[in-house]
């Protein structure tokens, strides 16, 4: 059995949706995580019925240092993140294919480097980067700063938001929206009320 329950929106099954058994929207805070081996953005959204509201967001760094190093940084800063937040359900980023497979190769060392810090008691989510713009901005070939504009709108932040921690945020908001189609499938396949978040990964 996989340590992490990955599930993706553009390939929504009912039947797999159902066996990573979200919990409840209420009250509910989602960790966002868009990895990178320069800057890995971070966004943390608290689900309150249908209102989301802004807790947190930033982007994890370490200037000069090797690759290794930035690994490493990776790791403890979403380590302390989800031991600072206790976030219910993380939503990450799936990996795309690249044509540089240098960078692609780097792309996924970053995001195991954080998936590696997740406990296995949280339940991790992918998306990709179609479904995430799709989500928030309605396109699924939206520019960044559409991205950026509706994720500031739809939190009501102002100011600039690095792209990186706007992208986090973005996939935060989009694992929102989706996680009331994986509640409707986890119902549909005879699981009736998805369960208490205390019992969502038992």
């Amino acid at each position: 059995m996989p340590r992490y329950r990955t599930r993706s929106w553009r390939a929504f099954e009912p039947g797999a949706a159902a066996g990573a058994r979200p919990a409840p929207t209420a009250n509910l805070r989602i960790l966002g995580l868009d990895p990178g081996s320069q800057r890995t953005g971070f966004g943390l959204i608290d689900c309150r019925g249908t209102d989301y509201v802004h807790v947190a967001h930033g982007c994890i760094t370490a200037p000069g240092a090797t690759l290794a190093r930035r690994l490493r940084a990776i790791f403890e800063a979403v380590h302390a993140l989800i031991a600072e937040h206790r976030p219910d359900e993380i939503a990450i980023e799936r990996v795309f294919v690249s044509r540089n497979v240098d960078s692609a190769l780097k792309l996924g060392q970053a995001r195991g480097a954080a998936l590696s810090a997740v406990p296995p008691e949280i339940s991790v989510f992918e998306y990709a980067p179609r479904a995430i713009k799709l989500a928030v901005v309605g396109f699924g070939a939206a520019e960044k700063a559409q991205v950026a504009h509706m994720v500031k709108a739809l939190l009501r932040l102002d100011g600039r938001i690095a792209a990186d921690a706007s992208d986090a945020l973005a996939i935060a908001i989009c694992h929102a929206h989706a996680r009331g189609l994986h509640r409707l499938a986890y119902a549909a396949a005879g699981g009736g009320a998805a369960p208490l978040a205390g019992d969502a990964h038992g």
